[in-house]
């Protein structure tokens, strides 16, 4: 009985942890890129951008980052899913920190 509850302990275990995001996200090097952004998450202040090489770089956006359009700040709210943008990040150990993004379209 108790091996049987430790196999249904651990398939939920399994089961819940595969049900958060898993993305393949990429770490490239501080510098700048442009891409699509694929996913955008106005809660997290996150997007996902798509560049021409296939990388997927996982950006969280801080108070210092700054978004701009045609040379002007523009609020989180103005980047879409499937647009393009331009990104300059800073490589931080394992993850990318936003400087700036610029939105092209």
């Amino acid at each position: 009985m108790k091996k049987a509850i430790a196999i249904f302990a651990f398939a939920g275990l399994s089961l819940l942890t595969s049900c958060g995001e898993n993305k393949d996200t990429d770490i490239v090097p501080s510098g700048t890129y442009q891409g699509k952004a694929e996913e955008v998450d106005a809660d997290e202040k996150e997007i996902y951008v798509r560049t021409p090489d296939d990388k997927l770089l996982e950006l969280y956006f801080t108070d210092q980052t700054t978004l701009t359009k045609d040379g002007a700040a523009v609020e989180f709210d103005q980047l879409h899913e499937g647009g393009n943008v331009e990104v300059k990040v800073e490589k931080k150990g394992n993850k990318l920190e936003p400087l700036a993004v610029t939105i092209l379209d």
